[in-house]
């Protein structure tokens, strides 16, 4: 039998859930660009200002501005790249969830803006010699490319359909 602290917690989790039906698509939305801007403005930080900090001086053949983590190369490319990847899907479900709104097009620039001056400031941070950006590009692409191929899956599945129903 479940105790009452468990049941508490339970029922206060399932409380918050989603519920299909109930939930407006509007209060959905707009929790959605909530948790979305957060994720991208604390990812957008963390790349601009990587954990550790960067060098203030040049003892001992460190390049003042670079990132102190980046000495520890396959930790730091481990971190740029989920970064990467959780600031791009970010920016997507921003960009998403804002079509058609009015001032899109602002909002796209402003988001297209935030990634290069994200991907300036890396690149800037990140010691010369240990250049591997084709990785942190892959990931900064993956959101976008992973919706346009969902995006023609439906869009073939529905071509499909309809020929089938035409027989």
């Amino acid at each position: 039998m479940a105790t009452p602290s468990t049941t508490r917690s339970k029922s206060w989790f399932t409380h918050f859930q989603f519920k299909d039906g109930e939930d407006s698509a509007t209060e959905v939305r707009n929790v959605l660009l909530i948790v979305a801007t957060l994720i991208a403005a604390v990812t957008f930080q963390a790349g601009v200002n990587p954990p550790g900090g960067v060098w203030q001086d040049d003892d001992h053949g460190h390049r003042p501005g670079s990132a102190i983590y980046a000495s520890r190369k396959q930790a730091y490319y481990v971190f740029l790249v989920f970064n990467t990847v959780a600031l791009s899907t970010s920016v997507l479900v921003i960009m998403s969830l804002t079509y058609r709104f009015p001032f899109h097009l602002e909002i796209l620039i402003a988001t297209a803006s935030m990634l290069v001056t994200y991907g300036s400031a890396i690149f800037a941070v990140t010691p010369h010699e240990s250049y591997r950006f084709k990785y942190v590009l892959t990931a900064a692409a993956l959101p976008f490319l992973l919706r346009g191929l969902i995006r023609m899956f439906d869009m073939c599945k529905s071509k499909i359909h309809k020929c089938l129903e035409n027989f």
